[in-house]
C-alpha cells in the first residue's frame, strides 16, 4: 500500500483500515441432534410432548421482546416482505430522538435451522431440518458500537446473531477523545489525525468478544435464566469485511484516477493474481472458480474479485474515498501460523484460519494484508489527472496580451494536418520556419499576394500554438522548436484519431 500512497501522495490526506460489517454468530451446544437430545431427556420431555414445548419456548421469547419494547416505550413491529430493516429503524431512532438503548424490535418469518423428529423403525430419532420459524431483530444504539441488531430465532437451538458496524464504533471513540471529522454514512470523508483515528480502529479487535456479545444474548434471551441454565453461547465470526479507505483531497483527483484504476483492475487481473491478493497459491489441484465482476451502481461503480465465498472489491464512497474492502465468509481458505498440538507434541505451523472470535486478530492481519497487496497491484496505473488537464486547456479559448486567442480541436481536419506538419522529424534539429510550415499546408503558387496572406495566416497559427505552449520560438532567429507538452499532447491527439476513434467506428459499424 505504501507504494500507492506514495505515488498519488500529493492528492491523499491520509488511509484509515477499519472493520465495515461484522457478524458474529452465538451458538448453543444444543445445536446438534445429541445435545438437544441431551437437553430433552434432562428436562424430562416425552417426544410426544416435543412440539408443544418449542412452541411455549418460542411464544415465551416473543412475550419478552414485546415486554422489552413495552418498558423502554418503543415499538414492535411485524415486518413482511423484503423490508431494508437496518434503515427502517434508523429512520425510527432519528424521528424520536433516540440516542441510546432499545430503539425498536422487529419481528419476520425467516428460514433457520431446526430439529424434527423422523419415525421408522425403533424408536423415534431427531435430526436437523430446515424450516421457518419467527425471527426477533432486537435494534439498539450501543454507548460504544453505535447502532447495532442481535436477530434471535425462536425455535431450538435459538441461534443468535449480532452485527455491527466498526465506522460506528470509530465515530463514538473519536467524540469521546474530542478527536474531529466529517461522516458521511459508513465513510470518513476528513479526519483531523488519521494516525491517532488508525490506532482507536486497531482497538476494536482487542475487546472481550465473549463478554460482550454474551451480555446481549442474556438481554434478549430469558431462557438462559432457567431452561438453558448453565448453558452459554460459543461465539463465531460469522462474516467479516475490513475496508481500507485512501482519502483524496478532492473529487476532481478520484474521478480522474478512479475510470482507470477499474479498467485495469477489471480487463488486467487475472485469476492468479486474485489468489495472490487472497493469500493462495494457483496449483492445478485447486478446485474454486475465480470470478472478476464489475458492476455498475448508484452512485459509483463497483469491482469485485471472487473465490468461493470470499473475495475483495473496490469502489469509490461519495467521490472521495477509493475503498479496497476484503470480505471473509469462509476463513478456512486461508492459512495462519499457530501453535497445535501434533502426536502429543505442540509445533508451529500453517494452518487453516479458524472462526473462533478469539481468531479476530487474525482476520485483520490477513484482510490488511489482501487490500495491501490489492493496491500495490494498482500502482501501476498512471494518474491522468495532470494529462486531462493539459487537454482540457488546449481545448478551451486563451488570452494573449488581453485579447482571445481561439481554441485548437485535436479532431478538427485543420487542426490535425497543424499538428502533422510542425511534428516532422526533419524539424526536430533546427527546429522549424513559416515557410516550412507553409509548403506542407498549402500547395505551391506563384502568386506573391496569396504567398503573404498564406503566410500570415501560418503566422497567426504559430500565435495560437504559442499561447497554448505547444511551441516555443528559438531565440535569436526565426525558427520556432515544439515544445515537451506540445510533443505529448499533439501527437496523443494525432493518435486518438488515427487509432482510437477509428477503431471504435470500425467496431460499432461492425
Amino acid at each position: 500500500m505504501e507504494k500507492f500512497i506514495l505515488k498519488h501522495q500529493d492528492k491523499i490526506q491520509g488511509t484509515l483500515s477499519c472493520f465495515d460489517r461484522l457478524v458474529f454468530h452465538g451458538h448453543l451446544p444444543i445445536n446438534h441432534s445429541r445435545g438437544f437430545g441431551d437437553l430433552l431427556g434432562r428436562l424430562r420431555i416425552l417426544f410426544k410432548d416435543l412440539k408443544p414445548f418449542m412452541i411455549q419456548q418460542a411464544e415465551r421469547l416473543k412475550s419478552h421482546a414485546q415486554a422489552l419494547a413495552a418498558r423502554a416505550n418503543r415499538p414492535y413491529e411485524y415486518l413482511q416482505g423484503v423490508v431494508r430493516k437496518e434503515r427502517l429503524a434508523r429512520a425510527i431512532a432519528q424521528a424520536d430522538g433516540v440516542t441510546e438503548g432499545l430503539v425498536c424490535v422487529f419481528s419476520s418469518l425467516e428460514p433457520c435451522r431446526t430439529f424434527r423428529l423422523a419415525y421408522g423403525k425403533g424408536r423415534p430419532r431427531i435430526f436437523s431440518a430446515h424450516r421457518k420459524c419467527l425471527s426477533l431483530y432486537f435494534y439498539f444504539i450501543d454507548r460504544q458500537f453505535g447502532l447495532m441488531h442481535v436477530r434471535l430465532q425462536t425455535w431450538f437451538p435459538f441461534t443468535i446473531q449480532v452485527y455491527l458496524n466498526g465506522h460506528e464504533y470509530l465515530a463514538r471513540k473519536m467524540d469521546q477523545h474530542g478527536l474531529r471529522y466529517h461522516q458521511v454514512e459508513n465513510a470518513f470523508v476528513w479526519l483531523e489525525n488519521p494516525k491517532r483515528a488508525q490506532r482507536f480502529a486497531d482497538g476494536l479487535v482487542r475487546k472481550n468478544w465473549p463478554h460482550l456479545l454474551a451480555t446481549f444474548a442474556r438481554r434478549v434471551n430469558p431462557l438462559l435464566k432457567d431452561l438453558l441454565s448453565g448453558l452459554s453461547y460459543y461465539w463465531v465470526t460469522h462474516q467479516s469485511e475490513l475496508a481500507t479507505d485512501v482519502m483524496f483531497r478532492n473529487p476532481r483527483a478520484l474521478q480522474d484516477l478512479f475510470p482507470h484504476l477499474v479498467r485495469h483492475a477489471t480487463l488486467c487481473f487475472s485469476a492468479e493474481d486474485v489468489l495472490t491478493f487472497l493469500g493462495r497459491k494457483f496449483h492445478g489441484k485447486l478446485e474454486a472458480e475465480i470470478q472478476n465482476l464489475f458492476k455498475k451502481r448508484l452512485p459509483g461503480t463497483r469491482v469485485k474479485h471472487r473465490m468461493k465465498y470470499n473475495w475483495i472489491k473496490m469502489y469509490n464512497k461519495h467521490g472521495l474515498i477509493l475503498r479496497v474492502e476484503t470480505v471473509i465468509n469462509q476463513p478456512d481458505e486461508f492459512k495462519v501460523r499457530r501453535r497445535v498440538r501434533r502426536r502429543g507434541t505442540w509445533v508451529t505451523e500453517w494452518c487453516p484460519m479458524r472462526k473462533g472470535v478469539a481468531n479476530l486478530f487474525r482476520y485483520t492481519e490477513v484482510s490488511l494484508a489482501a487490500n495491501r497487496r490489492y493496491l500495490d497491484a494498482l500502482c501501476v496505473v498512471k494518474d491522468p489527472s495532470e494529462a486531462i488537464r493539459h487537454l482540457h486547456q488546449i481545448t478551451q479559448p486563451a488570452r494573449l496580451r488581453g485579447r482571445r486567442v481561439r481554441a485548437l480541436n485535436p479532431l478538427a481536419q485543420d487542426d490535425r494536418r497543424l499538428f502533422q506538419a510542425v511534428l516532422r522529424g526533419e524539424h526536430a534539429i533546427l527546429g522549424f520556419r513559416n515557410a516550412d510550415i507553409r509548403r506542407r499546408l498549402f500547395s505551391e503558387t506563384n502568386d506573391v499576394d496569396l504567398r503573404r496572406r498564406r503566410s500570415a495566416k501560418v503566422t497567426r497559427l504559430f500565435q495560437r500554438l504559442h499561447t497554448h505552449r505547444l511551441i516555443a520560438k528559438v531565440p535569436r532567429s526565426r525558427r520556432w522548436r515544439v515544445t515537451e507538452r506540445g510533443h505529448l499532447l499533439m501527437t496523443a491527439a494525432l493518435k486518438l484519431h488515427d487509432d482510437v476513434l477509428t477503431q471504435i467506428i470500425l467496431e460499432k459499424a461492425a
